[in-house]
């Protein structure tokens, strides 16, 4: 099988898993983050294959959607294999998984030009127009509040605190989302992150003067 057909075959796959997610982690964000991965790569001069098929497979070991992170990255060893992925890519793939989410921003720094990319296309989904939508879907998804004030946002959490304390979607604004554009990796995704960086904070500036009935 060769690379192409990998990553149809990854496609179909995670597809059959996540097309009916609500929470924003949907097949429709897989494809914005496979998407967005490879105008960076281009850019960056990173491996394609590598930064696709991470893109591909990285939210199916997300403990906040599936509960086990660990179990999860086996199903997506397992599966790489029977794919006929070689070793040295399954642990390159593997190790970008395990390294890219945010948890309270308390993960070790990508190692590799390829983790670097897959994490800026991740995160660049997570903010801007889509990821303001997207914070509302989580947090209509885990019952959460639209937002009150005398819920205090928090500054620093351990991955537990972040995964399982209280906040709303606006407090997310402020203990995760502005934070991205500072931890981007690339240049490239730098540069892209910018205008969604703005994005946000003119739309929270707009919702609190709306919420004080300004």
């Amino acid at each position: 099988m060769n690379k192409q057909e990998v990553l149809i075959q990854a496609e179909m796959y995670v597809r059959s898993i996540l097309e009916e997610d609500s929470s924003g982690h949907d097949w429709w964000h897989i494809h914005r983050v496979r998407g967005l991965a490879k105008k960076i790569a281009i850019n960056e001069g990173a491996d394609l294959f590598i930064c696709e098929i991470t893109a591909l497979l990285h939210d199916l070991a997300d403990e906040k959607l599936f509960g086990d992170e660990e179990k999860g990255l086996l199903s997506i060893e397992e599966w790489l294999k029977e794919h006929g992925v070689c070793q040295e890519s399954r642990t390159h793939i593997l190790t970008i998984i395990k390294t890219m989410s945010f948890k309270g921003g308390n993960r070790k720094p990508m190692e590799t030009k390829e983790g670097r990319v897959v994490q800026d296309a991740d995160r660049l989904d997570a903010i801007g127009a889509i990821g303001i939508g997207r914070t509302f879907a989580y947090a209509g998804a885990k019952e959460e509040l639209m937002y009150d004030p005398s819920i205090p946002v928090r500054t620093e959490m351990t991955k537990e605190e972040y995964r399982k304390g209280k906040s709303t979607a606006i407090n997310h604004f402020y203990e995760k989302l502005l934070k991205l554009k500072d931890l981007m990796n690339t240049d490239y995704g730098k540069q892209l992150a910018e205008e969604r960086h703005q994005y946000l904070e003119v739309f929270l500036e707009r919702f609190l003067e709306e919420w004080e009935m300004k």
